[in-house]
């Protein structure tokens, strides 16, 4: 697979790192702290978040064309904004989950590691499929976290993905159809931006044909999200309330566990939503 017999898996590592120009390292990891430090400012990333955004966002320019980084600063910064949005409004739902809306290194990680890797994929055998994956990857996150941010404040009350029956708003598995939609469209959006970064990049007309799979791939990806969150997910109940949650405490007291695996918290959730979006839109993009 790699050139040279006696390329240890160490070098090849130091190789794929050298594939971007030294400037564009600097200019990729000082353009991230400065992202990233606005928003550990705004408090929408804890300092490990911060961190771990550095670290997700150097490779992807310093590897990548803008048709790889403009996606996740699209996605940073839309989510970001979407979860400041009537926040006052969905507090109280905030505290139903584990994590609030200012974001830890895991939850960075989860929904930007994947793309990293694949980045990196990229630079080590370059193929347009492994940015169509990543699209698809960035796209899922996308499309869950508008789905979560706007369906919160659906009027309709949520329904569960697996039979349709009525659920709690901030349930995990419950849909909208206004939180669907939005799915959709954060989706899209992604994959457009995609398309825009690579304008000038040569990759146009790859991910032009492509778009419609980023879009679908995404949306699956985020239903993913769904029906792990209603089946595997390690869910809580509180026993001062009785709402079923994803919080450890809750109303002061500790949340007894009633469903799922234990561990998979909403950050390998998100891990996985990742990864389901990127293996859709690659299927999508390969068969159709």
């Amino acid at each position: 697979m790699f050139p040279g017999k006696s390329s240890s898996g160490k070098e090849e590592v130091f190789r794929i790192l050298r594939g971007g120009d030294e400037l564009d390292w600097w200019i990729g990891l000082l353009g991230s702290a400065v992202i990233a430090g606005a928003a550990l400012a705004r408090n929408s990333l804890s300092p490990s978040g911060a961190a771990a955004a550095v670290f997700v966002g150097t490779p992807l320019y310093a590897l990548g064309s803008a048709g790889w980084f403009l996606p996740l600063i699209a996605f940073f910064v839309s989510s970001t904004m979407l979860t400041h949005w009537k926040r006052q409004k969905k507090s109280r739902l905030e505290t139903d989950y584990e994590k609030s809306g200012r974001r830890d290194a895991g939850q960075v990680l989860a929904n930007g590691g994947l793309g990293t890797l694949l980045c990196l994929a990229h630079a080590a055998v370059p193929n347009p499929l492994w940015q169509v994956s990543f699209l698809g990857a960035i796209a899922a996150v996308n499309a869950d976290t508008w789905a979560t941010e706007v369906g919160s404040l659906s009027r309709g009350q949520p329904r569960s993905i697996l039979g349709g029956k009525p659920v709690a708003a901030g349930t995990s598995g419950g849909v909208t159809g206004t939180g669907l939609a939005a799915a959709f469209c954060g989706a899209l959006f992604i994959g457009a931006v995609g398309l825009l970064g690579e304008a000038g990049a040569g990759g146009r007309d790859i991910l032009l044909p492509a778009l419609p799979a980023v879009a679908v791939g995404g949306f699956i990806g985020a239903l993913a999200d769904s029906l792990l969150g209603a089946t595997i997910q390690e869910m809580r109940r509180c026993p001062v309330c009785g709402r079923q949650v994803e919080a450890k405490i809750h109303c002061g007291r500790t949340a007894l566990h009633v469903r799922g695996i234990r561990g998979i918290n909403n950050d390998a959730v998100n891990f996985l939503c990742s990864l389901a979006g990127a293996a859709a839109a690659l299927l999508l993009t390969i068969l159709v």
